[in-house]
């Protein structure tokens, strides 16, 4: 029988990459000469990647794009930032210790993320946290992808895992559908990218600190799922 496996966003769930997601935007606004994005207008912006990050950024200012500036403006967003990962992006206060509780547990763990697949495993790797991953499945990893459903089950696949027993881990209205919509059940951290409170979305719970995300909880919501 496959383990038991949770899926985690990254961006805004497992990693702290504010600081530079936001230094890439605005560098990439200041070549478009645009104005700084400031660092509360962040959440606004994230969630489905760097292209829709900077749509945003650019409809914020009430400036549009044509698809060859996006393209141009994308590649110069993607060489700075993956020219300074890890840069300041950080784990989120106990995510070691909850996947470290998880794996004495039996449970494997991947990641599913809106982010291009080979910064997400730059960022992972540079971190010292890829032997943790049994599968890490980004934007481009698939033909589809979050809040598509089959982004998460796919993801579960390629780990070695069973969505009959599964959950996921994320921080926005992204994640939230996405789980909903594969019949899996959901933890949303209420400390990430988004602009609006994730209990609106009704996950199946909202923690504020990974301390939370206890054998407990993750038995409790497959056991619901098993039902």
């Amino acid at each position: 029988m496959p383990r038991p496996i949770v899926v985690f966003d990254l961006d805004g769930t497992l990693i702290d990459t504010a600081p530079d997601l936001l230094d890439s935007l605005n560098h990439c606004l200041g070549f478009a000469g645009l104005e700084r994005a400031a660092p509360d207008e962040l959440r606004r912006f994230v969630g489905m990647g760097g292209r829709v990050m900077i749509e945003r950024a650019f409809a914020a200012q009430k400036r549009t794009l044509t698809t060859a500036r996006l393209d141009e403006l994308q590649a110069v967003f993607l060489d700075h930032y993956s020219g300074n990962i890890p840069g300041g992006s950080r784990p989120y206060p106990g995510v070691l210790a909850a996947l470290d509780r998880l794996e004495a547990a039996g449970y494997a763990a991947a990641v599913c993320t809106n982010k291009y697949e080979r910064l997400s495993t730059a960022l992972i790797g540079a971190l010292d946290l890829a032997p943790r991953f049994s599968a890490v499945c980004g934007a481009d990893t698939f033909a589809f992808r979050k809040p598509d459903p089959r982004h998460l089950t796919e993801t579960i696949r390629v780990a070695g895992g069973d969505p009959a027993r599964a959950i996921m881990v994320g921080d926005s209205r992204t994640d939230i559908d996405t789980a909903k919509a594969a019949g899996i059940p959901v933890v949303a951290v209420d400390f990430g990218y988004t602009d609006r409170p994730v209990r609106e979305f009704a996950p199946s719970r909202v923690i504020s600190h990974f301390d939370e995300l206890t054998l407990e909880m993750t038995q409790e919501l497959m056991a619901a799922l098993a039902r």
